[in-house]
């Protein structure tokens, strides 16, 4: 990415700040064609199938990379207790919400239909465990005749076969675009505190398989390295190169209109 940016921006001998998202979108350029696809869940929630047969584990495939047939496919172990994230389940759902919810249905993707019956919580009122029942007829996107089809789709990971990894999300060191600049030049004063946070996630199997120094995406995460001395079998380690999409636009905002000068 460092040796693509120069040539989308051409040669100015004028001094200017070059914004962080044109690097950030060279990263995804780079990564999206080669980086295979994994399911990580990084701030987990167990998800208990009550229905499910004890005992029974079913493997759905999915494709390596959905635009290279060529990496082939990977396979994805599937239990009656998984792990979903946090965000796909929210107990007081705002409008256009269609994960999981109270009473509601969401598809966990390549797999079944379920339904949220009971919340479990622990003493402090955090949500620990949903009791969910699972609907046969659904398996790998299928919908039975006159059901409604489910909206919300939501990636999981086996807790039987999940694989545990340490997860830095790295982030911008500075929260302004022109560090100090409002602060008589002390850019110390425009770090930004939440620039690397490290997480306990659980991924699919497949990513044990991510050589050190390698890249996956972390679907509907961001693109991923496994970091090149501290990732090993038994310990995997995955440094955040880029998220999926330019987080902090939202965040900045718009610079100030010029004002028109007076008659």
């Amino acid at each position: 990415p460092l040796a693509e940016e120069p040539e989308g921006l051409g040669i100015s001998k004028a001094d200017s700040n070059i914004d962080m998202s044109v690097l950030e979108d060279c990263a995804r350029e780079v990564l999206e064609p080669s980086a295979p696809r994994a399911f990580a869940v990084l701030d987990p929630i167990k998800l208990t199938i009550t229905n499910w047969p004890e005992g029974k584990v079913e493997e759905f495939e999915a494709d390596a990379h959905p635009k290279r047939p060529e990496l082939g496919v990977r396979k994805i172990p599937f239990s009656g207790s998984v792990y979903i994230d946090a965000e796909d389940f929210n107990e007081e759902p705002p409008k256009g919400y269609f994960r999981l919810t109270p009473g509601g249905q969401a598809r966990l993707r390549f797999a079944y239909v379920v339904t949220c019956d009971e919340v479990v919580k622990d003493k402090d009122g955090k949500v620990v465990e949903l009791k969910c029942t699972y609907d046969p007829d659904t398996r790998a996107g299928a919908t039975p005749e006159g059901a409604k089809k489910v909206k919300g789709i939501i990636q999981w990971v086996s807790e039987e076969h999940g694989v545990p990894c340490e997860v830095r999300l790295y982030d911008r060191l500075f929260k302004a675009a022109s560090p100090g600049a409002e602060h008589d030049g002390d850019f110390l004063k425009d770090i930004n505190p939440d620039s690397v946070r490290v997480v306990r996630g659980l991924a699919e199997p497949s990513v044990a398989g991510v050589a050190p120094g390698g890249h996956v995406q972390f679907e509907r995460v961001g693109y991923f390295c496994a970091d090149a001395e501290d990732s090993k079998e038994g310990g995997l380690v995955f440094n955040r190169v880029v998220p999926l999409r330019d987080t902090w636009a939202a965040k900045t905002p718009p610079p100030p209109k010029a004002q028109r000068g007076t008659k």
